[in-house]
């Protein structure tokens, strides 16, 4: 990962929280939902831990915004977010790489 900001111009730009934990999974579902439909943009750089039901959010969250055909990015990735994918087997499923466009 190279850090480099891929937000997109016209996307609304959802900070996560540094503690993405099993409590913090319905809450991010329903944060992301609230914005289903229009381009999103996730900015990872406070994220400390990442466990495997938000890392499940996030994938699902991926794959709608993609069958909507809308913009879909994770940015700024932190040293933890990254590591906690690696560890998972997604390292590279959901950095910036991944972005979707309309």
């Amino acid at each position: 990962m190279n850090g480099t900001m891929t937000m997109m111009d016209d996307a609304q730009i959802v900070e996560l929280p540094t503690v993405l934990d099993l409590n913090a999974a319905a809450p991010l579902r329903d944060r992301l939902l609230a914005r289903r439909g229009t381009p999103l943009a996730l900015d990872a750089s406070r994220v400390e831990r990442i466990g495997g039901q938000c890392l499940q959010v996030l994938l699902a969250a991926r794959n709608a915004w993609q069958r909507d055909g809308a913009g879909f990015s994770i940015d700024r990735p932190s040293d933890g977010f990254l590591n906690a994918l690696r560890q998972m087997g997604f390292a590279g499923d959901l950095t910036p790489a991944t972005e979707t466009t309309r």
